[in-house]
């Protein structure tokens, strides 16, 4: 129902009803920023990059094909966004800790605890992925992030990043194998997972 909600406010604002904005931002603000966050890993730099995003929409809006998916769309605006930004850093760096935030995931992994050390451990959770998400080349963030965080398809995943189910399937893995050693986890009770390494490696 939410992406239908999206869907239909995007399609009001790309016909040039501006009154549809506000239901816009409140249907995708939070997922959109939550991406951001987990490109960036600093909040201050998600901050930018969202509203970076949102200016961007505004001003592609009428390249939006109505009836197509907008949250697809509105990622991929997104990303497009924090590449260019990566760009401009590479010519001219700035003088900024690149060390992600540990707690900028929190509340993503943790959920509701009922103890101290329960959310002490969500935080360390949380401040690994963190680190080797931002380890990892961009491509395979951006498609481990779609697809295990935010819940698309391959072929959806591969329409946001301009690329094939296969390299998507292919990138997503290696970062969640890159999470699973990390974490410590066994590898023995993953049949699917080496099913999928040998389908991705082909």
């Amino acid at each position: 129902m939410a992406d239908e909600a999206l869907d239909a406010a995007m399609d009001r604002y790309a016909g040039g009803d501006d009154r549809a904005f506000d239901e816009l931002y409140r249907e995708a603000g939070p997922r959109l920023f939550r991406f951001c966050l987990r490109l960036t890993a600093r909040r201050s730099e998600a901050d930018d990059v969202f509203q970076d995003t949102f200016l961007k929409i505004h001003r592609a809006r009428g390249t939006f094909v109505q009836g197509s998916r907008a949250s697809h769309w509105m990622y991929a605006v997104a990303r497009s966004v924090y590449l260019d930004r990566l760009r401009h850093k590479k010519r001219r760096p700035e003088e900024l800790s690149e060390t992600p935030e540990a707690g900028a995931t929190f509340e993503d992994l943790a959920g509701s605890f009922a103890s101290p050390e329960s959310e002490a451990q969500a935080r360390e959770m949380a401040a690994v992925v963190q680190r080797v998400l931002m380890a990892l080349p961009e491509s395979q963030r951006a498609a481990f992030v779609l697809v295990k965080e935010e819940g698309m398809s391959l072929a959806e995943a591969a329409a946001v990043l301009g690329t094939t189910t296969t390299a998507v399937k292919l990138r997503a893995f290696r970062a969640y194998e890159a999470l699973r050693s990390a974490l410590g986890l066994s590898d023995k009770s993953d049949k699917s997972d080496k099913s999928e390494k040998r389908a991705a490696d082909e």
